[in-house]
């Protein structure tokens, strides 16, 4: 078995697609995206075919020939309806992964692993652990893996979902998924996700920088060090600057939206995060104060480090003709840095 060092959660939209184009080469390399569909309710079933095909081309485009997972995990059974008629078309748009689950629709089951019988690119198995583990799951994943062709290579992507101070038990839910599931079939991948980045409040930002605990890669290190056998083989992977249960909202045109954004950085132990404002007449004058913030801290790597340090530097300073950014901009400074780092830190 052997997989990515890193397995990134990102959603199919402008701002993460272009995060991961603006990656080093060298970091790109390591990292394997599970690509996730923006839900897309109450749209008529031609419509949501089109939609859906759009955000599928949109994801291809950006990997080109390099791998990825395609996913749609708040789809209502519409959508993912519309999805099993576009995974036809996957072998087309390059190696894209189709995924599914124990717990998705029979239908949607048996569309995804006709496509990676077809496809030959293999098949993503998402597993959910929102909790204490539920070893039903394990029998419906081997079930479902009966139920595919045995020249089929699959990853297991165990998903953890939010992991926050609330859930210090975390690591053990996950060593007992992975007890229960690594040995059902020789995983080309196993990856463990999870998400600790909060929901940003006002109120938090109120009185300058405000750290949060990288609880998710707290539980990575309790995974590294739990002598299992396997422990060496799984994948690192993470929702990176957005909350986990950001993946389910809804696709929009991108208007409104509060006056007040977020600058985040991703240190060894936290998330560092500043307010910035979408409009108003200090607009300028507090954003290039927040960026500045962030050069300051002992952790900032540095506007060599990539793309994302060399924009908080330029918006610091005022240098170069960027400007001090909007939502979808500081969205996407923040994946680069969180990408970036990560690689880094997973390769040390």
């Amino acid at each position: 078995m052997s997989g990515p060092l890193y397995v990134p959660v990102l959603p199919a939209k402008p701002h993460a697609l272009a995060a991961y184009r603006h990656l080093d080469p060298a970091v790109q390399s390591a990292v394997v995206p599970l690509w996730n569909l923006p839900p897309r309710p109450g749209l008529p079933p031609d419509a949501l075919r089109t939609e859906v095909r759009r955000d599928a081309q949109a994801v291809s485009r950006r990997q080109r020939h390099h791998p990825a997972w395609l996913d749609a995990p708040s789809a209502d059974p519409a959508q993912l309806t519309a999805l099993a008629a576009v995974l036809a078309e996957l072998g087309e748009l390059g190696p894209l992964r189709p995924v599914t689950g124990p717990d998705r629709p029979a239908s949607h089951q048996a569309a995804s692993l006709a496509q990676a019988r077809t496809s030959g690119n293999g098949l993503g198995i998402r597993v959910t652990v929102p909790g204490e583990w539920d070893g039903a799951a394990a029998l419906a994943v081997r079930d479902l893996l009966a139920r595919a062709d045995p020249a089929v290579e699959a990853d297991l992507l165990l998903d953890l979902g939010a992991v926050l101070a609330d859930r210090a038990e975390a690591g053990k839910e996950a060593l007992r998924a992975l007890d229960a599931l690594m040995p059902l079939t020789p995983w080309r991948t196993a990856a463990v996700l999870s998400g600790a980045f909060p929901d940003v409040t006002a109120d938090m930002l109120e009185h300058g920088l405000h750290a949060e605990p990288r609880m998710d890669w707290h539980t990575w290190r309790e995974l590294s060090d739990s002598g299992r056998g396997y422990a060496s083989w799984l994948s690192y992977g993470d929702y990176g600057i957005q909350p986990a249960r950001a993946l389910a909202r809804e696709a929009s045109a991108g208007r409104g939206g509060p006056p007040w954004g977020t600058l985040r950085y991703t240190a060894g132990e936290s998330f560092v995060l500043a307010k910035v404002l979408a409009r108003g007449e200090d607009r300028t004058t507090v954003n290039r104060a927040a960026a500045r913030q962030l050069t300051e801290l002992p952790d900032f790597r540095g506007a060599a480090a990539g793309a994302g340090e060399s924009w908080l530097r330029d918006c610091a300073h005022g240098r170069g003709p960027s400007g001090t950014g909007n939502a979808s901009v500081w969205l996407r400074v923040g994946n680069v840095q969180h990408m970036s780092y990560v690689v880094r830190s997973l390769r040390t």
